[in-house]
């Protein structure tokens, strides 16, 4: 557990870099989008400071030097570098960065009007209490994990592992070999840096758990200052809130998923991008502007995959609804700040398998680089596939999307392409039907991805759960319903009812009631990482029995060396994270990455990595199949004790390095 002085150091590194982050990222807000105000202004700060976080970490870590001391003196030189680079700002922008008070959102004429502002409506009044229901239900899920640790299969499986790879080893470029299942190595990884600063601060994972909070509030942040630029908020915030609050989400709380955080970083680009259009007398994009937009958009790509088609096309879409004389300049200020939010992770494949993106082997009849093995995992195949179905849309579609997305799916859904095909309608402006189409392609990935409905041929057993990656296009279409052109002056009707709750709320106030949170934050996480130190995998419950063994084993070691053929593997490095895990294979060309087949090669393995113990075992007990592994077998022998034994899983400790010539 971590005693009082400890815990505080680490929430004071935590502070000093989200405070020198968001110095740096506040000043070049106020110098270069000046025009942006309140909620939005603050949102654009937000997404500069995450970037400044990323980009230091990704910097220094190229070298292997993303630790506590380095990492802290580098934000703190970026920062005070922009602080100082960007000087003074204008009097709007000062405005803007809290000293006055907040705003309400303008007319269509320009002046702030009373009746429209939405802090007073009822409208805001019903948004609020969902707000409220869907806070109140993810922090339930949250309140869980900080029962049991972080359970989920994608966390347990290479979340949480390449958070750990980074912390322990201060090397972000170098590929960290999970179980050989999609090529997970190759992943773009920016939401597990901030997995890995909490590490680097308080030496275990105590604010992994509640990361995903964080994202779901920015979500809702994001989708109200889509509405607020039209002066809908209200209505664009309460259906976010929906939107979140769909099952498929729910194992986001408490968990290291990065769905959330892309998710985030597709809304932030939307908000920048209709509060700065409805900032512009001539609706046109400055160059920071399309840079802001453009590093919202890659950000996104950082996160996960399934944003790269998304951050392609709003770079292009950028590009195209640009004056013509201006979309070179266009494609430099959008794609730039978009390849430096999210390129990192991609470039780095490039000069490792020598292809950015190693799922794909060939383009047309181009064959290009990638490691020689099967993906693993289940069957691919996309839902596009099975569009015509019966059969699984009767046993696996409809149940799925029942479960998922509610009951209520058809409406949501309904509500959410509405809301994407009126943005392409008659009225609507250019940035509106960019977002329109932003969010199509965003569906359309999902509809075509080999993942979406995996499973044997006429099972689709994973489509339930890969409708989060349809969650993009749903949580984009629900927020910007109230702003299509046929749907926006009922909107403002409505927001506009009810009488006014009083005057603006003073930003010198709203500051001391954030200090007053953060404050009481601090004191109750103290009393509660005693409570999740004490119970994190203490019991756990969620996979194999013999695994859950070797979990609550594990979970008490320090610096220990550990090998294993487990895909879960985040539970074996223990409470203070300080455990060596890897999942034994060998490593092929192109960053390829397979499990040994052989009794000889598995002891010269183990022999090659001076492991200390063997968790030999499976994922999942099989009918028809032998209670254990193939690799039991080959580690039993003279210097392999066994410490446990539950099927289907047997740890062995070793006293010397397995003779290779000894096998059976």
């Amino acid at each position: 557990m971590l005693g009082a002085e400890r815990y505080m150091l680490g929430v004071a590194e935590l502070a000093a870099l989200a405070g020198f982050a968001t110095l740096g990222a506040a000043r070049a807000r106020s110098r270069l989008l000046a025009e942006l105000e309140g909620p939005p202004a603050w949102l654009a700060t937000a997404v500069l400071a995450l970037a400044i976080l990323i980009w230091v970490a990704e910097l220094l870590g190229s070298f292997g030097h993303f630790q506590a001391v380095p990492y802290l003196l580098g934000v703190a030189v970026i920062g005070l570098g922009i602080w100082a680079l960007c000087g003074g700002s204008s009097r709007r922008g000062r405005g803007a960065a809290g000293e006055g008070t907040l705003r309400p959102p303008l007319t269509a004429g320009g002046r702030a009007s009373a009746r429209g502002r939405e802090g007073g409506s009822v409208a805001m009044g019903f948004a609020l209490l969902l707000v409220l229901a869907a806070l109140a239900h993810f922090a339930t899920g949250v309140r869980l994990r900080l029962s049991t640790g972080m359970t989920g299969f994608d966390s347990t499986w290479y979340h949480g592992p390449l958070a750990v790879e980074f912390f322990q080893t201060g090397n972000t470029f170098n590929l960290h070999y999970l179980a050989p299942q999609y090529l997970a190595w190759f992943y773009p990884a920016s939401a597990e840096l901030f997995h890995s600063i909490g590490m680097l601060a308080f030496h275990r994972d105590i604010l992994s758990p509640l990361l995903n909070f964080g994202w779901f509030v920015g979500c809702l942040f994001a989708g109200w200052c889509i509405g607020r630029a039209y002066r809908v908020g209200a209505l664009s915030l309460a259906l976010v809130a929906v939107g979140l609050s769909v099952p498929v989400l729910g194992d986001q709380a408490g968990e290291a998923r990065n769905d959330l955080a892309g998710i985030f970083f597709l809304l932030a680009a939307v908000a920048l991008a209709v509060s700065l259009w409805q900032g512009q007398s001539e609706r046109r994009f400055s160059a920071a502007a399309l840079a802001a937009i453009g590093l919202a958009a890659g950000l996104a790509a950082g996160v996960k995959l399934d944003f790269v088609p998304v951050a392609l096309f709003w770079v292009a879409g950028l590009v195209a609804i640009a004056p013509r004389g201006g979309r070179r300049g266009a494609l430099a200020a959008a794609g730039l700040p978009a390849l430096a939010g999210g390129g990192y992770w991609y470039l780095r494949n490039l000069a490792k398998a020598a292809n950015p993106l190693p799922w794909v082997r060939h383009l047309g009849p181009i064959s290009l680089p990638a490691p020689a093995q099967a993906l693993g995992g289940r069957e691919g195949h996309s839902v596009l596939s099975y569009l015509t179905d019966g059969s699984v849309w009767a046993h696996w579609f409809l149940p799925g999307l029942h479960q998922g997305l509610w009951i209520g799916w058809p409406a949501l859904g309904g509500m959410a392409l509405a809301g994407l095909l009126l943005c392409l309608g008659r009225g609507a402006s250019p940035l509106l039907r960019l977002i329109g189409l932003v969010g199509l392609v965003a569906g359309l990935t999902w509809l075509l991805a080999p993942t979406s409905a995996e499973g044997p041929a006429g099972m689709a057993r994973g489509f339930e759960s890969a409708l989060r990656y349809l969650t993009p296009a749903l949580i984009l279409g629900l927020a910007i319903l109230p702003v299509t052109p046929p749907l926006l002056p009922r909107a403002r009707r409505l927001v506009c009812l009810g009488p006014a709750w009083g005057r603006p709320v003073s930003g010198r106030v709203a500051l001391l009631c954030a200090a007053a949170l953060l404050l009481a934050a601090i004191a109750f996480g103290g009393w509660e990482q005693r409570r999740y130190l004490e119970h994190r995998y203490a019991e756990p419950g969620f996979s194999t029995k013999g695994l859950d063994a070797a979990f609550r084993w594990a979970n008490a070691l320090s610096g220990a060396r550990i090998a294993t053929t487990s895909t879960r593997e985040y539970p074996l490095y223990g409470r203070d994270l300080s455990n060596h895990v890897q999942y034994v294979g060998i490593e092929g060309p192109h960053g390829g990455f397979v499990a040994p087949t052989t009794c000889r090669t598995w002891r010269r393995l183990l022999d090659a990595g001076h492991y200390e113990y063997v968790v030999a075992g499976r994922d999942r007990i099989e009918p028809g199949r032998p209670q254990f592994p193939p690799t039991v077998g080959w580690t039993e022998g003279p210097g392999a004790s066994v410490i446990l034994r539950i099927p289907p899983t047997t740890v062995f400790k070793l006293t010397r390095p397995p003779d290779p010539s000894a096998c059976p």
